[in-house]
Formats: structure tokens, sequence, C-alpha cells
């Protein structure tokens, strides 16, 4: 997809070259074509990348910012916001269906061993939800460390957290999985899901449109109360998991 902007802080031929570049640089932008007269920038990239993340980027690089225009997008891009209105079910099939997944395998699970635990039935949940989510992130671990910076508080000061984050979710679902240290698996996921909590919070009270991370970059699904519930059902279950 094609989106033209117009970009302000532009007074000479180098600052259009830092611009290019920095736009360039971006993980998900193939090329910026980038003029002094007019100012402007055409940017095509391989899928929606927020403005607000843009011009946070060009903001190290230089007092540059970029304004979208009106009705100057490619068809692609018109289609990609007509996509973006689709049915609830369509737009999040994907995570529907990893949810199912993970239900279906701790209920039967349970019908396994001929009676109902909700501990291990929690623990089932957990360890598959984790190691699945961290599965989708780690297969494409730089555009999740990106996009989970457009949002994320830690990400946002530090991209390294985006790095890191797969990884830990990763042990997480090993630990509930094989019932290790479920202590002290219980207080980490209370912290990393709740801090997580927090930006998409913000970025739902903003009203800004972000990529959801929770699946990597595979799949791209808008931020939603979704994406909260996901985090906060995690936080849950962890609680829970110290009264009973």
């Amino acid at each position: 997809m094609v989106h033209t902007y117009k970009v302000s802080g532009m007074t000479c031929n180098h600052c259009t070259e830092t611009v290019k570049k920095t736009l360039e640089s971006i993980e998900g932008i193939e090329k910026a074509e980038v003029t002094l007269d007019p100012p402007q920038a055409v940017v095509k990239m391989q899928q929606h990348i927020e403005t607000g993340f843009m011009n946070k980027m060009l903001a190290e690089a230089g007092e540059f910012s970029l304004l979208e225009t009106g009705g100057n997008h490619s068809v692609a891009s018109a289609q990609g916001q007509t996509a973006e209105k689709k049915a609830f079910f369509t737009a999040y099939k994907p995570i529907l269906l990893v949810f199912s997944y993970i239900t279906g395998a701790a209920v039967l699970n349970e019908t396994y061993h001929g009676s109902f635990d909700i501990m291990r039935f929690m623990h089932m949940f957990m360890g598959g939800f984790f190691l699945i989510f961290s599965f989708f992130k780690m297969l494409d671990l730089k555009g999740f460390a990106y996009s989970y910076m457009s949002y994320d508080i830690i990400a946002n000061k530090w991209i390294g957290w985006g790095y890191v984050y797969p990884f830990i979710e990763l042990a997480l679902g090993l630990a509930y999985l094989f019932h290790f240290q479920i202590t002290a698996a219980g207080i980490v996921t209370i912290l990393v899901m709740g801090v997580s909590s927090v930006g998409v919070i913000q970025s739902l009270l903003a009203k800004k449109k972000f990529q959801c991370a929770c699946l990597g970059t595979v799949f791209n699904l808008p931020m939603s109360n979704i994406t909260l519930t996901e985090d906060l059902l995690m936080v849950t279950m962890s609680a829970v998991m110290f009264v009973i």
C-alpha cells in the first residue's frame, strides 16, 4: 500500500535525505520518496504503519513530522481501510480460533483425568496461551518489537523489551505446563501482563489505532478491548491461583 504525507520541518536537501533514510529504516516500509517542493513523502509499505509511530522515529532524527493527506491513498490503502471495517468475527478470527484451541485442549485434558480441577485447567490454559502467543511473536521478532514499541510503556522507552518479551512468555508457558515454580510464574505473570495492560488502556482511552501485537505481525489485528481482556485474563488467573 502507498500513503502520501505532507512533511513539516524540512528546509534543505539534507533534510529530505534524513527523512527518507529514517522512514526506510522502519520495519515494514519498502520505499520512501521525499521531496522538498512540495514538502511531501510518498511511502510504500507492506502493511499499515501508524503515523504517530513514524513521527516518533522522525522526531528522533530532527524536527520533522508527517501529516496524512486526504484522497491520496492507493487502491490498496483504501482496501485496507475497508478490511478494518469488516465484521467482528472476521477481524478477530485468528485470535478467537487460538482461544478456542487453547480452551478445547484444556477441557480435553480435564476429560482425560476424569474430573475437573480448576488449578490444573488454569495451568493448562495459561501454558498453552503463553506458548502459542510467544510462537507467533518469534516468527518476526524484530517486527513484533517495533509494533509493540508503538503502545507498550516499557518498549516505548527501551525497544529491547520487545525482543525479551516473547522469551518471557515462552518461559511462563513451560512453567505452567510442567508445574514448575508456579508461585514465581504467577508473580511474573501479574507484573508483566499488568504493565502491558497499562499501555493498552492508555491507547484505548486515547482512541489511538494501533496494530495489536499479541500475535506478532503475522496477523493484522486491530487494537481493541480484546487485547486488554487477554492481558487482564492472565492477571486474574494468576491472582486466583494465590487465593485457591
